[in-house]
């Protein structure tokens, strides 16, 4: 019973830093990879280095094409993106 007593507070510790530091770590991941499924032609994005521009095509699962200035555009690689700042409409379908 003594034994048990003294691992009480580590797993005390472990407890708080689950709740305050790797649960809400967790869930900003899938939140940044939802975002990142969900690019699409026309957003409005922000680099991790800070461009801003805007997609004119999504190449693959692992990069899109940005447009930063007129006839300026690059290749990024998706995870980089670290902000979506407007979305655009879904085209609607042809019925």
């Amino acid at each position: 019973m003594e034994a048990f007593a003294q691992f009480v507070p580590l797993i005390l510790i472990f407890v708080i830093m689950w709740f305050l530091l790797i649960r809400p770590q967790q869930k900003k991941v899938k939140e940044h990879q939802a975002m990142i499924a969900a690019l699409r032609r026309g957003d409005e994005i922000v680099t991790a280095g800070g461009l801003i521009g805007k997609i004119t095509k999504v190449k693959d699962d692992a990069e899109v094409e940005v447009e930063l200035s007129t006839g300026v555009k690059v290749r990024v690689v998706r995870p980089t993106i670290s902000q979506v700042r407007s979305k655009t409409e879904p085209a609607a379908a042809n019925d």
